[in-house]
């Protein structure tokens, strides 16, 4: 079984090749980006200390800032390691800009899990913008798992303040947003309604396209670090970019109004935030790479994939439809025994802070809970989807796969081909 399993990955890696050299290709320029934006800042040791209390004039900070807004072609940015998650970055842009009375609409339909009980759609009594007076409403997306243009044109006859775009799929079944989507639907909430702010939940997305949604007519980004921009060895934190007033109103919501931007240090963590950028671009085409890998195999065994390999992404997740329970256990059981840190524990399913439902994880990775090193999830229901994403090297995945497959094969839950 094994021998098979590792004929079937072989052979799948070399038919990848051209796509291989795609990405890698594609990695340059996204490279020369941050090194231009290091460059322009003129980045040097001394930006690796921080100061203590309350972090007033931290250089580090500040140069850091400025790094990331050119990386990501906007006006202004906020990196904060205060920040515990994406959804904690995301909720203070929403906060930070909202006001009683005001109206959300998410043009990508139903929002990821963790931001329900934000919004107020699962929950009460924990002060979410319902709580707060903040009006939603959600469009859901076409059958195809596209955005609806002429419901959003529908949408916008009433006053809205912000649009919330996702990028990412979530636990959907949908392709990510390309950039190409999210300028399309900025511009057409800004042609109706100058004045509402495009927030893009960026999580997952960063450096997959060489531009980023606030060259593209985005008003305010957020995402995480233990995803993609922190290159897999920023230890927490997250961000906030885009026009420097809705920076300011986000930041005012982390910490206080009158403080904003101008507080927080950085633990003297400042070197790995700045050199994980540096190795982000490499490991988020790893991570492609991977993807791509796991899209081919799991699509020659007969199980439906999302995105299709080769395909143009706008993040990093690659969703499997494994069909059963038993299936998704068993990958989620190999894939945590193949990692570096806690191959000894079997992933079980449980409650997570955050969602309604149970889930069962493999991420056996050095910064816990990070996404860009290689993990997997899946909620446990039908049609028991698994959603993969980051690695630091393709090869890593590699291993992963073959194993998982020979464990697969073993249960009879797939036929390997015999060469």
């Amino acid at each position: 079984m094994q021998k098979q399993a590792r004929r079937l990955v072989t052979s799948v890696l070399d038919v990848l090749q051209p796509i291989v050299r795609q990405r890698t290709e594609a990695l340059v320029p996204q490279l020369a980006k941050v090194l231009d934006a290091f460059a322009a800042e003129n980045i040097g040791t001394q930006h690796f200390a921080s100061l203590t209390g309350y972090g007033h004039e931290d250089q580090g900070r500040v140069a850091i800032d400025r790094v990331f807004a050119r990386v990501l072609g906007a006006e202004q940015a906020a990196v904060r390691l205060q920040f515990v998650s994406g959804t904690h970055a995301v909720t203070a842009a929403m906060f930070g800009v909202l006001r009683p009375g005001d109206r959300l609409l998410s043009v990508t339909g139903k929002p990821y899990d963790t931001l329900e009980e934000v919004i107020g759609l699962r929950g009460s009594g924990q002060g979410s913008l319902i709580d707060f007076g903040i009006c939603y409403d959600e469009i859901p997306l076409t059958a195809q798992g596209t955005i609806d243009g002429s419901a959003i044109d529908d949408a916008l006859d009433r006053p809205c303040h912000m649009a919330l775009i996702q990028r990412s799929c979530g636990y959907d079944w949908r392709p990510g947003l390309t950039i190409a989507a999210i300028a399309d639907v900025c511009e057409r909430v800004h042609q109706r309604q100058p004045n509402c702010v495009c927030l893009v939940d960026n999580c997952y997305g960063e450096l997959v396209e060489y531009q980023e949604p606030p060259e593209v007519g985005a008003d305010l980004v957020a995402g995480s670090l233990i995803k993609n921009l922190g290159g897999t060895i920023a230890p927490t934190g997250g961000y906030v970019a885009g026009r420097s007033d809705l920076v300011n109103q986000a930041c005012c919501r982390l910490t206080a109004p009158g403080i904003g931007s101008e507080g927080g240090i950085g633990f003297d963590l400042h070197r790995l935030v700045l050199q994980g950028l540096f190795l982000a671009p490499q490991m988020v085409t790893e991570a492609l790479i991977a993807a791509d890998l796991i899209a081919t195999v799991f699509q020659r065994l007969g199980h439906p994939v999302q995105p299709n390999p080769g395909a143009k992404r706008g993040h990093l997740i690659q969703a499997v439809q494994l069909g059963s329970l038993e299936a998704v256990k068993i990958v989620c059981r190999t894939f945590q025994a193949s990692s570096p840190i806690g191959a000894y524990l079997e992933p079980v399913p449980s409650a997570m802070p955050g969602y309604a439902t149970e889930l069962v994880m493999a991420g056996g990775t050095f910064v816990d809970g990070s996404t860009s090193e290689f993990s997997a999830d899946a909620p446990l229901y039908p049609p028991y989807n698994l959603y993969i994403q980051g690695a630091t090297h393709h090869a890593h995945v590699c291993i992963a796969l073959e194993r998982a497959l020979t464990a697969l094969a073993e249960a009879k839950l797939v036929n390997l081909p015999a060469n």
